[in-house]
Parts: C-alpha cells; structure tokens; sequence
C-alpha cells in the first residue's frame, strides 16, 4: 500500500513540471500580445503611481522636455485679416500675411514658406497690409483687426518698413485702435491714406481718413463722419485716375429709419 502511494506521488510530481512550464509559457504569450502589454503597463503603471507621486513631487522640471503646444483659446489667431503681395523681378512672389492677433509673415518664395517678421512690436493683431506701388520694400502695416467682433483685439498705430519687413518703425496714429485700409499713393510714395474705423464700444474723433505727405511724419484728417461714431471701413483710387478716391463710411451705432407720409420720404433717426 505505501509503495503505491509512493508511485502515485512519483507519477503526480513528474507532471508539476509540465504544467508550470504551460502555466508560464501561457503567461508569455499573453504578455507578448498587444492587449496584454497594455494590461501589465497599466498595472504596473497603478501599482507605481502613488508611490511615485510621493517620492518625486511635481516641479517644473518635470514637463522641461516638452514643446510648446495650442491648448487654446483659439478666438483670434486663426483669422488671416489682411495680405499684400508683389510679384519680383525673378518673378517670385513675396507675400506678407497679417493675423488677427498673430503678427505679420513674410513668404519670399510664392508662399511656400513663411517667417514672422512683425514679433518684435507691441501690438500683433493687423487690420491693413499696404505695399508701395513704386518700391516693395517699403511695407506699411496698420495694427488692430478692422472686422467688428466681441473678440477683437486693439491696435497701436501704424508702422512702416523701407527694407522689406525686416525692421519696423512706428508712424503715427497712436489711437486709431483699428485701421481697415492702407493705400500709397502711385504717384508719390509718400504720400498714405489711411482708413480708420474708430473705437468699436465708444465715440471717438479719431476715424475717417488720414493723409500723410511725408512717409508718415505728420497726418491730417482728410474726411470724417457726421458723428463720432461713424468712421471709415475702405478706400480705393480709381485705377484709371489717381486722383480720384472713394471711401465707404460706417456707423458703429446704427438705428432704423422712420418713414411717414406713406413712406416717400425717409428720416433718419435722431
């Protein structure tokens, strides 16, 4: 009797090998399959968590390797709100683009590549963008997105480049907080017009159109509204007679109009 227990115990022990081998080479398969690395790493990744946490607390060097990203918010700097281009003697063209509230860029090669060239001034949302007819590299670019929006940005200005982009000066109309429209005159290049729609919320004498003489030295208001809160959204010179300019005016604080005797003769609202 016991030497039947003894071979029955000799039997089972030769078969506790085999299974542990099955049992571990169960294990490995699973652990080689995609789902069951995932499922160790998040253990492990569980087990480690607290203890980690613990050990090593939340400094700024913990995130020093990773770049810079968007998270948001994305009102503005998407919107592309003024662009000026030329085409070049090698017949390029340079492109400069203005963002709402992203600066200017620069393309020397028919836009397949931009740089920005317009990150050092103060003020980065653009509304105009004006090249001179006679000489491309001097660049005028007028600050504060003209598109009335509750997320509009403000300007500082104008400013003017004679070297391509590559350096800025500020030129004047400090409170304009947003121009819409920039023209050189074709016949002088110094000569600017200046499209100014005026503070969006308030009244403000600072709107109509300004004209400089002197490549932006001096300006002078050369048309105004009938209020201080109408100003001017575009200008344009008749392509067939510079001397000839239209200019669109608007009104931020608009109402509706009456009419009476039947409707032959509109007031307008008081």
């Amino acid at each position: 009797m016991r030497i039947l227990n003894y071979q029955k115990r000799r039997e089972d022990a030769r078969t506790l090998p085999t299974l542990s081998q099955n049992r571990i080479g169960t294990f490995f398969d699973f652990a080689r399959s995609a789902f069951g690395a995932r499922c160790i790493l998040a253990s492990l990744f569980l087990w480690a968590a607290p203890v980690d946490a613990q050990e090593r607390p939340f400094t700024s060097a913990t995130i020093s390797g990773l770049g810079a990203r968007n998270i948001g918010s994305a009102a503005m700097s998407g919107r592309i709100s003024a662009i000026a281009a030329t085409r070049e003697p090698s017949g390029k063209i340079t492109l400069f683009v203005g963002a709402a509230s992203g600066g200017v860029w620069k393309s020397d090669d028919s836009g397949t590549r931009f740089r920005p060239v317009f990150d050092e001034q103060p003020a980065q949302s653009i509304g105009a963008i004006a090249l001179d007819p006679k000489n491309s590299k001097n660049v005028w670019v007028g600050t504060g997105e003209s598109w009335t929006r509750n997320t509009v940005s403000i300007g500082e200005g104008i400013h003017k480049s004679t070297d391509g982009g590559e350096t800025w000066t500020h030129a004047g109309l400090e409170n304009s907080e947003r121009i819409a429209k920039i023209v050189v005159s074709p016949k002088n290049s110094d000569t600017v017009f200046v499209a100014m729609p005026g503070a969006l919320w308030s009244d403000s004498p600072d709107r109509g159109v300004y004209r400089t003489t002197d490549s932006g030295k001096t300006w002078k208001q050369i048309l105004k509204g009938g209020n201080l809160s109408t100003g001017c959204t575009a200008i344009a010179i008749d392509p067939t007679n510079p001397d000839v300019m239209f200019a669109a005016m608007w009104d931020f604080r608009r109402k509706g109009w009456e009419y009476r005797s039947g409707g032959e003769s509109p007031t307008a609202p008081s």
